[in-house]
């Protein structure tokens, strides 16, 4: 519980300035990440939202691994603390913490729900009550060295394939000119929820399945999820640092960022922060979605993205209602679209002139959040959490080199099975 004390105390007060606080004014504390721009666009939406009301906020920093957070959430909700009052959730944890959020629905009105991608809603919607409000969406996007790509006239690969053939002989070519710290390709495999998304990616875009389809049927024991991780754990030492196996969102962004590496996959946060007045690598980026697999292939990205949900154990739920809806507002989404580039869940955002000049590749996104693929969270329920981290740790061992992908997707596939037995949503 030590980390657990020191993550709860670790806050910033909002009000008028960073410095201060409105002697008696209600004080609400909200939970945030801190990837990228993440927790200053954070503390920037609260303090407008304290000036404007009058109010306090405490600005709790997380984990940025989604697993650890989650399980910090946990601590904290099972044991009834107010110690949050609004709480930033992944796009997975609706189902798994239903029971310690308040309903948002009589707070919210139908058109601002239906102005937003309904997926996104539908997704926050568990057993009719809303659950959270979502806050931005995200996809796994592929990022380029287009200036590389331009230099040995290759164009932007289309397949998984021609993504590792053209990653490789760049990254020869590079080091064969003396830039030995080239790597071909960077993207996010550490055992955690960030690994089980690019793979779902993988295996998906082979037409692999999506390790537990709608109707519940574990799918991920079939020859095309086995050929994509394959591939996969190909890349490992030859196109990517056998690093990577450490690696977050962070991580993967250090070294693209920093010129080492051809190729990135990534969330649109990452888009500003490659592209910003301080990167070595700034206007030299192209953006486009994610490779697909061979015949049956198809582009394939993993629907992800956050959401702002009340805690019912919070002492001033009314106060913590208003700065949700204040942040998850339409204007709002615009700012931190335009300050940090994450990207709203308002569809109308998608044609706005400002956004469409600032950045272009916002008429991309629209598409590949459409066409985005969700994790088997919402038929797994409370169970989700252990079928990822089953899937991700079977890949891990893939990757590393520890089994076939053959032999670990059939043990995984097992492990799913008992886990299903007593049913999904028990």
């Amino acid at each position: 519980m030590g980390y657990l004390r020191s993550a709860v105390c670790s806050v910033v007060c909002l009000a008028g300035t960073l410095s201060s606080c409105t002697a008696g004014a209600v004080n609400v504390s909200i939970s945030c990440g801190a990837v990228g721009v993440e927790l200053q666009l954070c503390k920037s939406g609260a303090r407008a939202w304290a000036r404007k009301t009058g109010n306090t906020v405490r600005v709790v920093s997380t984990p940025n691994s989604s697993t650890d957070r989650l399980a910090l959430y946990q601590q904290l909700l099972s044991a009834g603390s107010d110690s949050i009052d609004v709480f930033q959730i992944d796009v997975i944890w609706p189902s798994i913490l239903q029971n310690d959020f308040i309903d948002l629905k009589p707070y919210v009105t139908q058109s601002r729900l239906d102005a937003q991608f309904s997926e996104l809603v539908k997704n926050d919607t568990v057993n009719g009550r809303l659950v959270a409000l979502p806050w931005y969406i995200d996809a796994g996007l592929l990022y380029y060295r287009k200036d590389l790509l331009e230099k040995y006239r290759q164009p932007v690969p289309d397949t998984w394939k021609a993504l590792t053939e053209t990653a490789r002989d760049i990254q020869d070519k590079e080091r064969a000119a003396g830039h030995r710290n080239m790597w071909g390709y960077v993207w996010q495999g550490r055992a955690y929820e960030g690994l089980t998304c690019d793979a779902l990616e993988w295996v998906a875009s082979y037409g692999g399945g999506t390790i537990v389809n709608d109707a519940g049927r574990i799918t991920i024991d079939n020859p095309r999820a086995v050929q994509a991780l394959k591939r996969a754990a190909g890349w490992v030492g030859t196109i990517t640092p056998t690093g990577v196996l450490n690696y977050a969102e962070e991580q993967s962004r250090g070294v693209f960022q920093s010129g080492h590496a051809v190729f990135m996959r990534n969330w649109p946060y990452a888009w500003p922060l490659v592209n910003g007045p301080r990167s070595p690598v700034k206007g030299k980026v192209g953006v486009t979605q994610l490779p697909r697999g061979g015949a049956h292939g198809k582009h394939v990205a993993t629907l992800g993205g956050w959401q702002l949900a009340v805690s019912k154990y919070s002492k001033v739920k009314k106060q913590a209602v208003d700065l949700v809806r204040y942040l998850t507002s339409e204007r709002e989404q615009k700012r931190r679209a335009l300050k940090g580039g994450y990207n709203p869940t308002y569809r109308a955002l998608y044609q706005d002139p400002d956004l469409l000049k600032a950045s272009p590749v916002y008429a991309k996104l629209y598409h590949s959040f459409v066409n985005a693929i969700a994790r088997p969270s919402r038929v797994t329920g409370r169970q989700y959490n252990r079928v990822s981290s089953d899937f991700w740790n079977a890949v891990h061992f893939t990757l590393a080199g520890q089994g076939s992908a053959r032999d670990n997707l059939k043990s995984l596939a097992g492990r799913l099975d008992r886990l299903s037995r007593p049913g999904w949503r028990r």
